[in-house]
């Protein structure tokens, strides 16, 4: 009798990634992207999957974009709540695990292979499992996870990093931090370093200038920034990349992410140009007493979407 196969998820958002395999494959791509406003719940959207597959799986992890925390599941950014349990049986499986998709990405870094990631800046320290390596990422929100290394193998660390508060770095930032704080109180890494909060930035620095935002969608902006004849949003992406620099190498440092730090989401393998070139890599080297320490800890951007749903794969593989 065929053994059924694994249903897994990668739930951010805007977008659900869903894949079926066998424990122990390598998944290479996904089966299909959706929108998540397309639907109404997540067992719509599964359902909708499922009945595209005409299969049945005997089990599933869901990696979603949010605390996972008992049994009751909420995502940060999206509409969509559920009970672990209550799914589980809607759907026939046998087992479900519902994890936070940055630890679940974090899970997936030893799947990835070489054309997955590009390397900026850092020693290539390859795929040494005796140090921790860190990952983060910009998107709808902002991820944050590790990888350690213990005595029984690897344990990942998962939190809610991207809401830790952001420390500008010069006066422009200084000044964006004042704007978002009048508006928002608590003004956190995220509502910079997400798809809104680029939007944040370009609309701030729009007022800063004296002039008026000519775009409302952070993916105009992104696309306009890119090119060479919008010098508001170009300027926009810049403060982006240097605030994500700046984070990520505190996050190596809170982590001691020696094996490296790894940056997903949808936003980073757009920007790689900017990356390179831009104040990206100043600002992550520039720790004070620590800058020796993080200018040997490579970065590097995933360009591949599939880690996270290996590394839920791998999470019904133990």
């Amino acid at each position: 009798m065929p053994v059924a196969p694994c249903l897994v998820a990668d739930i951010g958002g805007t977008h659900a990634r869903f894949a079926l395999a066998a424990r122990g494959a390598r998944i290479a791509a996904a089966d299909q992207v959706c929108d998540c406003a397309a639907h109404p719940s997540i067992e719509a959207a599964i359902e909708s999957f499922l009945r595209t597959r005409n299969v049945r799986p005997g089990a599933a992890c869901l990696a979603v974009a949010g605390p996972v925390d008992g049994d009751e599941v909420s995502l940060t950014n999206g509409p969509w709540r559920f009970s672990t349990a209550q799914l589980r049986d809607r759907l026939g499986l046998a087992k479900l695990v519902v994890i936070n998709d940055f630890a679940s990405l974090a899970l997936g870094l030893p799947s990835l292979e070489g054309g997955e990631t590009e390397r900026i800046g850092g020693l290539d320290v390859g795929s040494d499992a005796r140090l921790a390596r860190a990952v983060l990422g910009p998107g709808t929100g902002l991820g944050v996870a590790a990888l350690v290394p213990g005595p029984a193998g690897d344990v990942v660390v998962a939190g809610e990093g991207g809401h830790a508060g952001f420390a500008p770095r010069d006066e422009l930032e200084d000044a964006l931090l004042g704007r978002l704080r009048r508006a928002h109180g608590h003004v956190s890494n995220e509502m910079l370093l997400s798809g809104p909060g680029l939007l944040a930035i370009y609309r701030s620095l729009a007022e800063l200038r004296g002039g008026a935002p000519r775009w409302t969608d952070p993916a105009q902006v992104s696309a306009r920034g890119l090119g060479a004849d919008d010098a508001l949003a170009r300027e926009a992406l810049e403060v982006f990349c240097a605030v994500l620099g700046a984070v990520a190498g505190d996050v190596a440092l809170a982590f001691g992410a020696r094996g490296g730090v790894f940056i997903g989401g949808g936003i980073a393998p757009r920007l790689l140009p900017l990356l390179r070139s831009g104040r990206f890599r100043e600002r992550f080297e520039d720790k004070g007493v620590q800058r020796d320490y993080v200018a040997a800890i490579p970065v590097r951007v995933i360009v591949g979407g599939v880690a996270a749903l290996n590394g839920a794969l791998a999470t019904l593989s133990v």
